[in-house]
């Protein structure tokens, strides 16, 4: 096959959930350890770090592996979904799978397991990740969550620590309808005497968090109390003051990503580097400092909070349920512009109403669609918004939104483009 034959395979012979939503879901791990099995289990022959968590975790991820590269490892990075190319998924030191792998694993499995097994399309790229990892003999590699944590296909793996960076409302159909079922499905990704980090949690999620480690003697870390980080905007990216109590653990942090969530995330990263150097991992302080300032360069991480365009100025944001939007939400609020205008889409399966709850009312918005089955049509998403005093027009794609946008954008204006990151990957 070509890739492009290749990619309509996984894409249409297998159930995609980003692209479908529920029906495509398959919970559990008897397919990835049936497939596990017939490619010689490749996901024991490599250290790895678990990250699970509703929002933030492919930051973490990403910083984290970052870090470690700048400190001479060799590190795999599995994180998902996508924003331009499927090969995003799986990286090595930055780079991406190569074409010529994903077809031959894909001609393999077609070939010899197709009649036997019928895995989702997040299955099937799990063990291609873990089958190229364990080829290109990585010396460790991150590997992020797709969906919830006990159940996920990435479950199988015994790391060196797993991080749950914080519970939000998100999945509710899949994972259940409080905080603190979600957090259980989350949990599951701790194991037997491993170390957890707990990004931020409270109350009932911390509970369930601090049962669940106890009864498996896994040590907790919490980074919510271990620093207290400010955040200061750059031209590019941020600074961040990295302190523990009143002392001041790091000179001034830079760091390539800019969004002020990046506080929280920064605290479970600084965290996890203390607790991976108990582990016996060799993290220098300067490759801290580096792994911040390169995260884009050295893992080509995209749409968090990323300026697209100066003139006019253009930011997009992956973000996409309430917990994300408080922060874009603060930010924007935080960010000089004469008038804002929305280019906004969402997924049919999201708590929409909350979102919606969060937005300016002062803005101009443009509701559109990504090209997904699951895509919520622009006219639903502006009737929904219009209860909530969120004033725009519907446009059928997202390119016809943005145009829009420019041509009704003034010099000092501010357009912002996110609710999904299918939204976000159709401006990329």
């Amino acid at each position: 096959m070509t890739y492009q034959e290749t990619l309509d395979f996984l894409f249409t012979k297998t159930p995609v959930y980003q692209r479908e939503g529920t029906s495509a879901y398959k919970p559990g791990l008897k397919n990835i350890q049936q497939l596990d099995d017939w490619y010689h289990n490749p996901h024991g022959k490599f250290p790895c770090i678990h990250v699970a968590g509703t929002n933030g975790k492919g930051s973490v991820s990403h910083l984290i592996a970052s870090i470690l590269q700048e400190n001479g490892y060799k590190v795999g990075l599995y994180t998902s979904p996508h924003l331009k190319d499927f090969r995003e998924r799986i990286r090595i030191n930055g780079n991406s799978v190569p074409e010529e792998k994903v077809i031959a694993f894909t001609e393999h499995f077609k070939d010899h397991f197709f009649q036997n097994i019928e895995p989702s399309f997040f299955e099937l790229t799990t063990e291609l990740a873990f089958t190229w990892f364990a080829e290109e003999q990585v010396d460790v590699a991150v590997i992020e969550v797709g969906l919830g944590g006990r159940l996920d296909s990435t479950n199988i793996i015994q790391p060196d620590a797993t991080v749950i960076t914080n519970i939000s409302f998100d999945h509710m159909a899949l994972l259940g309808d409080t905080l603190e079922k979600i957090a259980y499905e989350k949990a599951g990704i701790i194991k037997k005497g491993v170390p957890v980090v707990i990004g931020r949690a409270e109350t009932g999620v911390k509970q369930v968090f601090e049962e669940t480690a106890k009864g498996l003697s896994a040590p907790i870390f919490w980074a919510q109390d271990s620093f207290r980080i400010q955040h200061s905007i750059k031209q590019k990216g941020c600074l961040l003051t990295v302190c523990e109590g009143d002392i001041k653990m790091y000179r001034p942090i830079s760091c390539a990503l800019a969004g002020i969530y990046q506080r929280e995330n920064a605290a479970t990263v600084l965290t996890l580097v203390e607790v991976l150097r108990k582990k016996g991992y060799t993290i220098s302080e300067q490759s801290v400092y580096q792994g911040f300032e390169r995260v884009v360069e050295n893992t080509n991480l995209r749409g968090r909070w990323e300026t697209l365009s100066e003139n006019p100025r253009i930011i997009c944001d992956t973000g996409h349920n309430v917990d994300g939007f408080r922060f874009i939400t603060q930010q924007l609020a935080m960010t000089p512009y004469e008038r804002l205008h929305v280019v906004i889409g969402m997924v049919n399966d999201k708590d929409i109403a909350s979102v919606l709850a969060e937005l300016p009312k002062d803005a101009i918005y443009y509701f559109t669609k990504a090209s997904i089955p699951r895509a919520l049509s622009e006219s639903a998403l502006a009737h929904q918004a219009d209860a909530y005093g969120l004033k725009g027009e519907a446009y059928p794609t997202v390119v016809l939104a943005l145009e829009a946008a420019k041509k009704k954008c003034h010099p000092n204006d501010l357009i912002f483009v996110g609710g999904s990151n299918f939204i976000v990957a159709e401006v990329i």
